[in-house]
């Protein structure tokens, strides 16, 4: 997924524009969906769609993926918000929506409290990551490098995400030839069998990424370096009149929209 993302944010069609607007527009789409009510969020998160979908020309596919991907995490922490357990058999009135098990000793059941805080958290979550897949699918990470720098981030910083990001691609390139190796053998093979070649992949896997690291830190030293990882320099694209047009009144609506439910007193 991370070779598809980086190969994206060089071909889309808002690779041109300035690395800096972009993050300036998803940056205040964040900080609105983070504090907005639910249907602010709703239409961020349908308004993204169609900035990346439409206008970068990403895939819906590789879209939806990714979103899914990044929200199988809020599923994991759904369970929590949703069910309580409660001793005795009795549940306190009004307090639950669907009792899923009871005994005379004890109660699992869901209560609205938590349903209603479990829609809230995921309208925050998908706008959230709406805006973020902005960022990720229309700019490639050696401009975010390079846009951070010019907002003065610690060098020491930088550096190291850089080597984190190219950490990531040595990782699941090793990952990849060492399953396709254990497949050209003959692995893989039914449940007992893939559960074993897993466990070898796994137990080969940090060795072989740790070597390749070293390699790579060798290259480094070998051309020179000097305990600076040097960035190219910025480069400011112009944005289209139509593009900061559309976004000004559309963040300016969101607000206004924001402004008349806190006005209303909608939660």
């Amino acid at each position: 997924m991370i070779r598809l993302i980086d190969s994206l944010s060089y071909s889309n069609r808002l690779r041109g524009m300035s690395p800096m607007w972009k993050c300036g527009f998803a940056a205040a789409l964040f900080i609105l969906s983070y504090g907005s009510h639910p249907p602010v969020q709703a239409a961020i998160f349908a308004w993204m769609i169609v900035w990346v979908v439409r206008y970068a020309r990403i895939p819906l596919k590789a879209h939806m993926v990714m979103l899914g991907t990044a929200c199988l995490f809020f599923i994991a922490s759904v369970p929590a918000l949703l069910i309580e357990i409660q001793p005795g058999s009795a549940v306190a009135p009004g307090s639950s929506m669907f009792v899923l098990w009871s005994r005379p000793y004890g109660s699992v059941y869901i209560t609205e409290t938590g349903l209603h805080t479990a829609e809230t958290l995921f309208m925050r979550a998908a706008a959230c990551l709406s805006a973020v897949s902005f960022i990720m699918f229309t700019t490639p990470v050696a401009e975010l490098f390079q846009v951070m720098k010019r907002l003065r981030f610690p060098a020491l910083v930088l550096e190291l995400m850089l080597i984190t990001y190219r950490f990531l691609f040595i990782l699941t390139e090793t990952a990849h030839d060492l399953y396709t190796a254990q497949r050209a053998r003959g692995g893989h093979n039914g449940f007992r069998g893939r559960l074993n070649d897993t466990a070898m992949l796994i137990v080969r896997l940090f060795a072989k990424t740790m070597h390749r690291y070293k390699g790579l830190s060798h290259g480094l030293v070998s051309r020179g370096f000097t305990e600076e990882i040097r960035l190219a320099p910025y480069r400011a694209g112009t944005v289209p009149a139509r593009y900061r047009l559309e976004s000004g009144i559309g963040v300016a609506i969101l607000l206004l929209l924001e402004c008349w439910l806190r006005w209303r007193g909608i939660v």
